[in-house]
């Protein structure tokens, strides 16, 4: 449904577009899990687009080593792990910034993002003043002493052993007004790819997520 685009930000990266067949009721960033834009950010991409919106996807990786597809075994959590190390929170919220302004056309803009792409979506919200949902961002705690200054809304896994009840309790304190929504579920649920995937739970997420989006972008 979508194609690779190349988008300006501070250098040149890739970016996944994916548009609606029909008038757009507006725009989403869709942030990258450390696995790099790959099929299942592509595909969640085509389902924003299915649902209205025009979808586009920076590939954050890009500036330090472009084209980044990474498995979910050992090997490409390593890779991954090493390549955010890299890259940081900055750089990632201009490219964030630079997708946003492409498809600023579109009307409002918003974000979603999984796991890295879930805590550079919250900072998002707080930096760039874009709505944002945030699907288990194990970072989120480093942004909890700023205001937010769009709605967000967090998804959090029971089971994940990443995220701490404590770090949620954090988040929730720091973001009363935002939903924060618990599943019986791992840590990349939503990932039909991942060992992870619970089916109930990334259903019920997404439809509170596009209940979100049709709310605060269109």
């Amino acid at each position: 449904m979508g194609q690779m685009i190349t988008l300006h930000s501070d250098t040149p990266i890739g970016a996944y577009l994916a548009e609606p067949a029909n008038p757009t009721r507006g725009g989403i960033v869709v942030i990258q899990e450390i696995f790099g834009v790959n099929a299942h950010i592509r595909d969640v991409a085509d389902r924003i687009a299915a649902a209205g919106y025009t979808a586009i996807a920076p590939a954050l990786f890009d500036a330090v080593q472009p084209g980044v597809e990474l498995g979910y075994d050992t090997d490409g959590i390593g890779k991954g792990v090493a390549l955010m190390g890299q890259v940081g929170f900055e750089r990632p919220l201009k490219d964030v910034a630079a997708a946003a302004k492409y498809i600023a056309h579109t009307g409002k803009v918003g974000t979603v993002g999984f796991c890295w792409g879930g805590t550079v979506a919250y900072a998002a919200a707080i930096e760039l003043g874009l709505p944002g949902v945030s699907y288990y961002g194990g970072g989120n705690t480093h942004f909890v002493d700023r205001p937010a200054k769009a709605p967000l809304m967090f998804h959090y896994g029971l089971k994940d052993t990443h995220i701490s009840a404590d770090d949620r309790a954090k988040v929730a304190a720091a973001n009363p007004d935002a939903p924060l929504y618990e599943y019986d579920a791992d840590h990349g649920f939503n990932c039909d790819r991942r060992a992870t995937y619970d089916a109930a739970s990334a259903k019920l997420a997404w439809a509170r997520t596009l209940a979100f989006f049709a709310e605060h972008i269109g």
